[in-house]
């Protein structure tokens, strides 16, 4: 789940905790409860509000497909920001001191944020393409109805030699 980021989750304990599940899968370490808690430790996730147990707990329980719920924190995410940008538009759109070009510059960059995350969104929900045959050489285009095309030759001249 390469579209999935840290900062997708809604609590920033699974979302590091998630870094360290995909560090030990990056690095091809062994993913068992011993290089978990090492990796957590490293990260230093483990405090006094959080026990090992309580760590272990969250990842020793399977409840479904990773895909499913990756797909799932995506959704949330989506909405999130989703919810976040049209608080941003009402802002804009409100603020009686922004020009044309203030409204339009803002909500661009309002809307980039949310684009990005609909790609990921996009490449979360689409089958990866089979390798495709290589296409074929492309027809040559049809000419259109106009004016003639002007030559580069320059014309004959017509003056007669002295």
């Amino acid at each position: 789940m390469r579209w999935l980021q840290p900062d997708d989750f809604a609590l920033p304990l699974h979302g590091r905790l998630y870094q360290c599940l995909t560090a030990l899968a990056h690095r091809g370490a062994a993913i068992d409860p011993v290089t978990v808690l090492w990796e957590a430790q490293h990260r230093q996730l483990l405090t006094a509000d959080i026990a090992p147990a309580d760590l272990m707990g969250l990842v020793s329980h399977p409840v479904g497909s990773p895909e499913y719920w990756g797909e799932r924190i995506l959704r949330r995410t989506l909405l999130g920001q989703a919810h976040t940008v049209s608080l941003r538009l009402r802002a804009l759109t409100d603020g009686p001191a922004n020009t044309p070009h203030q409204l339009i510059t803002g909500s661009r960059r309002a809307l980039a944020e949310l684009s990005a995350l609909r790609t990921r969104w996009q490449r979360a929900n689409t089958q990866p393409d089979a390798p495709s045959t290589p296409r074929a050489a492309r027809t040559p285009a049809v000419p259109r109805a106009g004016p003639p095309a002007l030559t580069t030759t320059p014309p004959h001249s017509t003056r007669a030699p002295r």
